[in-house]
């Protein structure tokens, strides 16, 4: 299959994605008050009396009866409550859309804002979801809305629109209805009261709704509308592999030349797309041999068309006439224009160029342009060959006429031809053109005079070696010029090889990079490798941009460099040398940009004695930099987002620990503080008549919670050592038994209504531990216990040799730790449903113990129990050697 018969793939791309998700239905209106909503709601009921599953989802009928009566038979979907600043707001509810999954859900105005705490803050961004969950969506928008016509809308109407909808949204649309009224009907519905109360019309009218602004809003809507259209039909016809061109729309293609006519070829067609209110594309096709010349007059030819409005595209190619039509097919062309010098020939276009343009375009017009009066054509030089491809052709020349002399008296002199042919095949694939055509000449006088009689002189005795030596060079002319151009076809097919091996070379290098810092060295290393110049990035900081790398490394720019790198980050275009922006400064800033707009600039600068006037880049160089800075700006963003998200998790983790421990000082730490109140309240006011087994209780109330105090303001204390790394450990022989029975010793009064039982073996080993930190692990893990298990529920510590290690299992009877909580019972602030019912307590116990045993080389772990409800933690002890 032909190139030109095969589908384009972005287009059967662009296609199945479209059948994969719901399909976007817009009724667009240039004004309020045109009936949008009016048109959706009967559109429906028609879609519903065909079978149609079809659900409101949210309409806003504002009070007109005539609109409210078209919902009657069509289900509406409740709308979701949001309190928001006392008031109580009605929001589409976008879960109950999604479980009902109708066939087409009706969403009103696309541009509305959802109230705070909304899962998406905007509408638009709601039907966005239901279209990726398969629903088929049909809503409504005003053109002023439109986020690209916003500052257009607000020159016309004196009004700045603040809820916009991205043109992202408007071209993912799969229909587009207009509804429109002319401004005259509009303005009697409006005086009639059918749009706005009177008040309000009148105000209206004054305002908003005059003639020209509604004729003018009535355009951009149909222009917009349009231009979707046309971008849909050109889906088509790629997706189908049609020719075209269909004229259903009028686009301009310019042909710039490196030589000829080329601003005034720009000139006309702009000229041209105006009278035909097109757009118009401008072209370079770019060959081998223009690969290694400069591009001074097609950059300025390019900067002229995009200054008059035009899309500029630069191709590679060999075969301009075809690239040129096949671009025009492409991109469904209704007019090519072309130019020509008048002279013989134009560069690299030939007057068969023109003419094979002009005979397979077939419906295309082409419009063949001369030179405008006074514009000089500018010759572009010949490359000169290097001396060293002069030096081989002369030595291939000698060597083949040795050669030749050797293998004459082996076969003949009509033999020699051979060598000499061979020998310019050489020179023109090593050499180039040129060379090999010198060669060429002096094969065809070495031939004639060592070879042909009478030897040793140019004369020719016999006529016939005249026909021959003619046909030879003629055949040595052709294989030179093939071979050459073989040549330069190699050549720019490993240059491209090079440059696509070191661009996936440098995305995946920069795929890896998570620092800021290494990804800008790494990426003006690359780019200042590939282009051969020195290179800066700026990024914003404080109130301007400063350097943050370069190559050679630089840190310092001049006032007018500064000042183009500002422009060019403020107005995301480039600026500075060989721009429209600040053209005297000494280097050229493009912008780092990514959809969510510029991230910082980079600057390229060919050195101190390169001339005013030299242009840094031809158009393969400025395609090279503008793909460099695609994947710098993506890359940047990448490690911003990785930094943003990392900060938005800790700045939620912070959060969630301060509400945890305000919520511990506010509830957990009061209980205590307010017990030990009451209890020394009664003693103060009752003490003499109370009996002294009464104030003994009081007293131990007293006793018992300024103990329980003091062990959460501990536990508080020794979390914030561990998390500043203040916590040493330092290991000593510890017996087992003897640090269990001190922790039970300390925490009898916890344990008082808990049998506790021991299954310790005589022989176990010394450990190494902390003797303070283990003894407070214990009493946590005993706390713990207490706190989560019914009064005379028992506890068991159990021990045994494990290896190199000795495992205690602290057992206990409760109702064990939910299937939820377990992976993350070790963390600050977490504790188990039903805490609250027992004592309270700060959630850190558990996080201390982990702390503190990972702190002396130990570890634990929880699991439930297999025999009945209850816990076990297990601790792994390191034995002492």
């Amino acid at each position: 299959m032909s190139e030109a018969a095969r589908p384009s793939p972005e287009a059967l791309l662009r296609a199945a994605t479209a059948e994969e998700r719901g399909r976007l239905r817009l009724f667009l209106g240039a004004a309020p008050g045109v009936g949008k909503t009016y048109e959706m709601l009967s559109a429906a009921r028609a879609a519903r009396a065909e079978g149609t599953d079809i659900v409101a989802a949210v309409v806003e009928t504002h009070g007109r009866a005539e609109t409210a009566s078209l919902l009657d038979g069509i289900e509406i979907i409740p709308r979701r409550p949001v309190e928001h600043r006392g008031h109580t707001l009605a929001e589409m509810d976008l879960d109950a859309v999604l479980a009902r999954r109708p066939a087409i859900a009706l969403v009103d105005e696309l541009a509305h804002s959802n109230a705070p705490g909304s899962r998406h803050p905007k509408r638009w961004q709601d039907v966005m979801e239901l279209l990726e969950a398969g629903i088929d969506v049909w809503s409504t928008l005003n053109i002023q809305h439109v986020e690209s016509l916003n500052d257009i809308v607000a020159r016309i109407t004196r009004i700045r629109v603040r809820e916009t909808v991205p043109d992202s949204v408007i071209d993912r649309a799969d229909a587009i209805e207009v509804v429109d009224l002319t401004p005259e009907d509009l303005i009697k519905r409006l005086r009639e009261g059918r749009v706005y109360l009177p008040k309000v019309a009148e105000r209206a009218l004054a305002h908003y709704f005059s003639p020209g602004n509604l004729t003018a809003l009535r355009e951009l809507a149909l222009r917009r509308t349009a231009q979707r259209v046309d971008e849909q039909l050109l889906d088509h016809m790629q997706a189908h592999a049609i020719a075209g061109p269909w004229a259903a729309g009028e686009r301009v293609l310019v042909c710039v030349t490196p030589g000829g006519a080329g601003p005034g070829l720009v000139r006309y067609g702009r000229r041209l797309a105006e009278r035909l209110r097109a757009a118009f594309v401008a072209l370079y096709i770019e060959t081998p041999r223009d690969a290694a010349e400069g591009h001074e007059r097609v950059e300025r030819t390019l900067r002229l068309a995009e200054s008059l409005g035009a899309e500029t595209v630069t191709r590679p190619g060999r075969d301009v006439a075809a690239e040129i039509l096949a671009f025009a097919r492409e991109v469904n062309a209704t007019h090519i224009v072309i130019g020509t010098t008048g002279g013989r020939r134009l560069w690299p276009f030939r007057r068969r160029v023109v003419e094979r343009v002009i005979g397979e375009a077939r419906d295309i017009p082409v419009h063949v342009i001369g030179r405008e009066a006074g514009e000089r054509t500018e010759r572009r030089p010949r490359p000169v060959p290097a001396p060293r491809g002069w030096l081989v052709a002369a030595s291939a020349v000698a060597l083949a006429t040795l050669a030749g002399k050797g293998l004459e008296a082996l076969a003949g002199s009509s033999s020699v031809t051979m060598v000499f042919l061979t020998a310019v095949l050489v020179v023109a694939s090593t050499a180039g053109l040129w060379p090999s055509v010198a060669a060429v000449i002096a094969s065809v006088l070495a031939y004639n005079f060592f070879f042909l009689p009478p030897l040793y002189t140019f004369t020719i005795a016999d006529p016939r070696n005249i026909v021959a030596l003619l046909f030879f060079g003629i055949a040595a002319l052709v294989a030179s010029r093939l071979a050459s151009r073989l040549r330069e076809q190699t050549l720019a097919a490993r240059t491209r090889a090079r440059t696509t091996e070191e661009l996936y070379g440098f995305s995946r290098k920069i795929a890896a990079i998570a620092s800021l810092d290494d990804l800008l060295w790494a990426s003006t290393y690359q780019v200042a490798s590939m282009l051969h110049l020195s290179v800066v990035i700026l990024m914003p900081e404080g109130q301007g941009l400063a350097v943050r790398a370069g190559y050679p490394p630089e840190d310092t720019l001049e006032e007018a460099d500064l000042a183009a790198a500002t422009l060019c980050f403020r107005n995301n275009k480039p600026a500075g040398r060989g721009s429209d922006t600040l053209p005297g400064a000494r280097r050229l800033f493009v912008p780092l940009a990514t959809a969510r707009g510029p991230v910082g600039v980079l600057g390229l600068d060919a050195g101190l004695n390169a001339p005013a006037d030299h242009s840094l880049l031809g158009p393969g160089q400025r395609r090279l930099l503008d793909a460099l800075a695609d994947q710098i700006a993506v890359a940047i963003e990448r490690i911003r987002l990785a930094e943003d998200v990392v900060q938005a998790q800790r700045h939620a983790e912070t959060e969630r620990l301060r509400s945890a421990l305000l919520t511990s000082l506010s509830h957990d730490l009061r209980t205590p503080l307010a017990s030990i109140l009451g209890a020394a309240t009664a003693l103060e006011t009752y003490g003499a008549s109370l009996p002294p087994v009464e104030r003994a209780g009081l007293l131990g109330t007293i006793h018992d919670e300024a103990e329980r105090l003091g062990q959460f303001v501990a536990n508080l204390l020794d979390m914030t050592r561990l998390e500043a790394g203040a916590v040493t450990a330092r290991g000593e022989p510890v017996a087992l038994d003897e640090a269990i029975g001190s922790a039970l010793r300390r925490a009898a009064r916890t344990l008082a209504g808990h049998p506790v039982k021991t299954d310790l073996p005589r022989d176990l080993p010394l450990l190494d531990l902390d003797p303070v930190l283990f003894e407070q692990v214990l009493i946590n893990l005993l706390d713990n216990a207490a706190n989560y298990t019914p009064e005379g529920s028992e506890i068991m510590l159990a021990a045994r040799v494990a290896g190199d290690n000795v495992e205690l299992a602290i057992t206990d009877e409760g109702p064990g730790i939910p299937a939820d909580i377990m992976p993350r019972i070790f963390e600050k602030f977490v504790r188990a449903e039903g805490a609250d019912r027992r004592r309270a307590g700060t959630g850190l116990g558990l996080a201390i113990c982990h702390g503190f045993l990972t702190a002396m080389g130990a570890s634990i772990r929880v699991a439930n129990r297999e025999d009945r409800t209850g816990a076990v933690f297990t601790l792994t002890l390191p034995v002492r050697t």
